[in-house]
C-alpha cells in the first residue's frame, strides 16, 4: 500500500472527529465508528472488495417466522461486484458494536444480530460480527426442505472467493497483507485470549510468541527449495470449519505442534529455544489463536506495521525496570535516517531491548538494496520485490554480518531476535551480555560467540585488511544507535564503572581544564554508555545516542561534555519534548549525533576548531503526553483533512498485479522527526 498528499483542501474537524473513508462524512470518533473504519479499510485492502461495493447503515425489509414485516438495519453492507446495494445482490453482512458489547449479548450479541440478519436475507449466506476486539465469522447454510442453519467458519471469503476455495485449497491460499491496524487488533486479541481463557497470565507473552515463531517459520520455508522437489504448502493453516469439531482441533494442534519441534532444530531459530520449550494451549485455544495470525503474511507485512504490533505487546507485558523503556518507533526512524546505515556499515545497539533500532536499521538497509537491484521500478512494484528471494538473500548476508545488538535483559535479547525474524531475517547476532562489562566480564559462551562472529563479520567484508587491536568488539562498528537505560535507579557495580574514566571525579587546575582524579563512589549509566559507545566505534565512526538534557546542560556534568568534545565531532543535537517517551516515563531528553575523532582530528583540535554543528527542536512529535494521536490543525486549532491517493497492488490467483487507486481523506500526524530527518540530510550534504 502506498499513500501520497495530493492537495490540501480546506477541511477541518473538531476534536474527536474522524471521516468516513466510505461517505466522506464526519464521524464522532467514538469506538464503534473506529472499529467500522478499521473494518471497511480491511475489507477493501485485505479482501479486495470495492469500496463502491460498500454501504454503511444499510437496512432491508424481510418477514419473520411469525409473518410479520419488519426491517433489519446492518452496519456495514458488501454487495456483488458493480450491482445495485439492493438485498438481491447482497454478499456480506457485517455487524459492528462498541466495544463494550459481549458477543453472547442477548439484544446486540453474534446470535441476535448477525444469525438473524443473515437468516433474514435471502440471499447473502457470510457475515461477520465484531467489537474490536472480538471477530466472529458465520455462514448460513440452507437445506433441501428450506431450514436455515448457521455454522462458525474461522474467516469468510473475499473478493473473487468462494467457500470452496477456502476449504479446499486452505494449506495453498496465499495469507492477505495486513491493513491499517489489523495486526495490532489481532496480537492484542490473541493475547488477551490466552490470558482470559488460557489461565496462562503470566506466559500469555510466550506462548504466543511460540506461535508468531511458528509462523514466520512457514513462511520462510516458501523461499528453501524442497529436497523432495515438492511445490510449496502452508502447514501452518486452520481450515474455515475445522475448528468446529473435536477431530479437527486435534489435527491443527498436531500440525503446529510438529512445526514448532520441527523449527527448534533450524539454525536459524535454534539459538532463541532451549530445546524443551513446548506450546501448552489448549487443543481449542491453539486453534484459536492459529487462526488468527494464519490469515495473514507477516513477511509481506512493513517492519513498521509489524513492529508497532509486536512492540505494543512486548512493552505491555515485559514490564519496563527503572529506568528502562522502549524507544517511540517515529524517533528511531528519524535516527536511522540521518545516519543514513549502509550494506558496508557495521551496527550495534548496545542496549537493544526489544531490537527496535536494529529493525528499523534492516528496513532502511532493505529499501537501498532493493532501489539497487531494481532501479527500474517505483513506488508499489518496487515494494512488492523487498520480500525476494534474491533481496532477502543479499538482506541476510548483510545482516548475519553487520548488525549486532547485546542487552543484559535474557528475555527482552528472546523478544528481539523475535523482532528481528518478524522484519525479515532473524539473522542479527543479538547477545545477552552487560554491555559495560564488556569484555571483561564472566568468561561466558556469549563472550567466545561474539569474539566468533565479529571476526567472522571482519574476514567477509570491506574491513578485513585493517589491523585491529584487539579481537574483541570493540573499535569494530561503523555505527551505534541506542537509548541506553539511565537514572538514579540504574545502579553499576562499583568493579564496573572504576575502569571508565568517566567513572571518575574530575575537577579543573588552574588553567581551566579537566583533569581526571579518584574513582567515583557511582556514576550515572547513561555517562558510562557514552564512554563504551567511544570504546566500540572505529575512528570515524557515528553514532546516535539518546541522552537525559541533564548531561547536556548542568554545571556538575561539564566535565562530561567536555571530555566529548574532545574525543567527538559533534554532528547533530535534536532536542526532544517531554511528551517523547510518556505515558512510558517523562524525561526531559535529548539525541546527540557524534563522530568518532581520528588520532589526527584529536591533535589538529588542540589548536582550537570551527565546523558547524546542526541543531533541532523537535516541538511536535504525533502525540500528546496521554500517548494519544495529534493531528495537524488550523490556525483556529481545528484539524485539518488532506486529500491522499492510496494505492493497493493486488495479486490474482494467477500471480498478475493489479494496482487499484483511491482517494481518501486523511488526517496528518503533526510530526516534527520526518522534517527534521529531511533537513539534516540536507544539511550533511552542503
Amino acid at each position: 500500500m502506498s499513500d501520497s498528499v495530493e492537495t490540501n483542501e480546506e477541511i477541518v474537524l473538531d476534536d474527536n472527529q474522524i471521516i468516513c473513508a466510505l461517505t466522506d462524512a464526519v464521524k464522532p470518533a467514538k469506538s464503534k465508528e473506529l472499529t467500522l473504519q478499521s473494518l471497511i479499510a480491511m475489507l477493501n485492502e485485505e479482501y479486495g472488495f470495492e469500496m463502491s461495493d460498500m454501504e454503511r447503515d444499510f437496512s432491508y425489509a424481510y418477514v419473520d417466522l411469525d409473518g410479520k414485516n419488519k426491517r433489519m438495519k446492518i452496519e456495514l453492507a458488501v454487495f456483488e461486484e458493480g450491482k445495485p446495494h439492493d438485498t438481491d445482490c447482497l454478499i456480506r453482512i457485517c455487524i459492528v458494536q462498541d466495544d463494550k458489547t459481549k458477543s453472547k449479548d442477548n439484544k446486540k450479541g453474534v446470535e441476535a444480530t448477525l444469525q438473524a440478519a443473515l437468516e433474514a436475507s435471502e440471499i447473502c449466506d457470510f457475515g461477520l460480527w465484531t467489537n474490536g476486539e472480538e471477530f466472529h465469522f458465520l455462514q448460513k447454510e440452507v437445506d433441501e426442505w428450506s431450514n436455515t442453519q448457521c455454522y462458525d467458519i474461522s474467516d469468510f471469503p473475499g473478493a473473487g472467493q468462494t467457500m470452496e476455495d477456502l476449504e479446499k485449497w486452505a494449506d495453498k491460499v496465499k495469507p492477505r497483507k495486513p491493513a491499517n491496524d489489523s495486526l495490532i487488533r489481532t496480537f492484542k486479541r490473541c493475547h488477551d485470549y490466552i490470558y482470559g481463557n488460557e489461565g496462562m497470565k503470566k506466559t500469555a507473552f510466550w506462548e504466543l510468541l511460540n506461535l508468531i515463531f511458528c509462523k514466520i517459520y512457514d513462511e520462510k520455508r516458501r523461499f528453501i527449495p524442497s529436497p523432495t522437489g515438492e511445490s510449496y504448502r502452508r502447514k501452518f493453516w486452520v481450515g474455515v470449519k475445522e475448528q468446529n469439531s473435536d477431530e479437527g482441533l486435534k489435527d491443527i494442534s498436531k500440525r503446529i505442534k510438529r512445526i514448532f519441534e520441527e523449527l527448534k532444530t533450524d539454525p536459524l531459530f535454534s539459538e532463541v529455544f532451549d530445546g524443551n520449550e513446548q506450546i501448552n494451549l489448549s487443543d481449542r485455544g491453539l486453534a484459536y489463536i492459529a487462526g488468527e495470525l494464519a490469515k495473514y503474511s507477516f513477511l509481506d507485512a512493513t517492519v513498521d506495521v509489524k513492529g508497532t504490533a509486536y512492540e505494543t505487546i512486548v512493552s505491555n507485558t515485559l514490564k519496563q525496570e527503572a529506568g528502562q523503556f522502549f524507544t517511540p518507533r517515529n524517533l528511531i526512524r528519524c535516527m536511522v535516517e540521518m545516519m543514513d546505515p549502509g550494506e558496508n556499515h557495521r551496527v550495534l545497539d548496545i542496549a537493544s531491548g526489544s531490537g527496535g533500532f536494529l529493525t528499523i536499521v534492516l528496513d532502511h538497509v532493505r529499501k537501498k538494496i532493493t532501489q539497487a537491484m531494481y532501479p527500474e521500478l517505483s513506488g508499489l512494484y518496487l515494494v512488492e520485490k523487498y520480500n525476494s528471494p534474491e533481496v532477502n538473500e543479499r538482506v541476510k548476508n548483510y545482516a548475519e554480518r553487520m548488525i549486532f545488538g547485546f542487552d543484559f535483559d535474557p528475555d527482552l535479547k528472546k523478544a528481539a531476535r523475535m523482532n528481528m525474524v518478524m522484519a525479515g531475517d532473524g539473522h542479527a547476532n543479538i547477545f545477552n551480555i552487560n554491555s559495560l562489562d564488556y569484555p571483561f566480564g564472566p568468561k561466558t559462551d556469549e563472550l567466545e560467540k561474539i569474539r566468533l562472529t565479529i571476526q567472522r563479520s571482519i574476514q567477509n567484508s570491506s574491513d578485513k585488511e585493517v589491523p585491529y587491536d584487539s579481537e574483541d568488539g570493540r573499535g569494530k562498528f561503523d555505527l551505534i544507535f541506542t537509548n541506553p537505560p539511565f537514572g538514579a535507579k540504574v545502579e553499576v557495580d562499583f568493579e564496573i564503572s572504576k575502569r571508565y574514566e568517566l567513572g571518575h571525579n574530575w575537577s579543573k587546575d588552574t588553567y581551566g581544564n579537566f583533569q581526571m582524579g579518584s574513582v567515583s563512589s557511582s556514576e550515572a549509566p547513561e555517562v558510562l554508555f557514552i564512554e563504551q559507545c567511544y570504546n566500540f566505534l572505529k575512528p570515524g565512526g557515528r553514532m546516535a545516542i539518546v541522552l537525559p538534557d541533564g548531561i547536556l546542560g548542568n554545571p556538575n556534568t561539564e566535565y562530561v561534555r567536555d571530555w566529548i568534545l574532545k574525543r567527538f565531532k559533534v554532528l547533530a543535537s535534536l532536542d526532544l519534548p517531554v511528551e517523547m517517551f510518556l505515558p512510558q516515563v517523562g524525561v526531559q531528553a535529548s539525541v546527540l549525533f557524534l563522530q568518532k575523532k581520528t588520532s589526527a582530528e584529536r591533535d589538529a583540535a588542540i589548536n582550537g576548531e570551527d565546523y558547524d554543528v546542526f541543531m533541532a527542536i523537535a516541538e511536535n512529535i504525533g502525540k500528546d503526553r496521554r500517548g494519544v494521536p495529534i493531528y495537524i490543525r488550523d490556525e483556529d486549532g481545528a484539524e485539518m483533512l488532506f486529500d491522499y491517493k492510496k494505492e493497493t497492488l493486488f495479486s490474482d490467483e494467477h500471480g498478475n498485479n493489479q494496482l487499484k487507486t483511491r482517494k481518501v481523506r486523511m488526517k496528518l500526524l503533526n510530526d516534527d522527526l520526518p522534517k527534521i530527518a529531511i533537513a539534516y540530510n540536507n544539511f550533511s550534504r552542503k
